[in-house]
């Protein structure tokens, strides 16, 4: 049966904040009905704004992280994912329907009242709104753009 203490989570915060410290991330730790381990990430240098599909928060699923995420937002969840799972067991078989772990997680970035605040450099508007415009470019990877298309230039303002 899961379970976890305010102990087991006082034993593993030294190395969820480290990963925390490390992206340059702020959040908290919390425990909710015994059995999950919580971190709640209220801002930081990381821009997940391409990932929230026009919401304020978003709620990693730690099963599919590199599927859905890349570059240091991916490198930044498994290294938390890592650090949230030290000492934990999975011993499930969903075949006869028995689970058996020793806790659950779950990661929150922002909250459905407060937004995630993005505190890294500011972002080019016209890099931002094309990166907003096609999902899954990665914003760091955009060197140069080039629109050779007349009604595509004036949509994003550069005619």
């Amino acid at each position: 049966m899961a379970y976890m203490s305010q102990q087991m989570k006082k034993e593993l915060a030294p190395a969820i904040k480290a990963v925390l410290k490390e992206y340059g991330m702020k959040g908290t730790i919390a425990v909710r009905h015994h059995s999950t381990l919580i971190v709640n990430i209220k801002s930081g240098a990381l821009d997940f704004s391409e990932y929230m599909d026009g919401r304020d928060y978003l709620s990693p699923n730690q099963y599919h992280l590199e599927n859905n995420y890349q570059g240091e937002c991916l490198e930044f969840l498994q290294k938390l994912v890592k650090a949230m799972m030290d000492g934990n067991h999975d011993r499930s078989d969903s075949m006869t329907d028995y689970f058996d772990v020793g806790w659950y997680i779950d990661i929150n970035i922002g909250d459905y009242g407060k937004a995630y605040e993005y505190t890294g450099p500011a972002r080019d508007p016209k890099v931002a709104q094309i990166a907003d415009h096609f999902p899954g470019i990665q914003i760091d990877e955009i060197e140069e753009i080039e629109i050779t298309d007349d009604a595509t230039a004036r949509q994003f303002g550069m005619q």
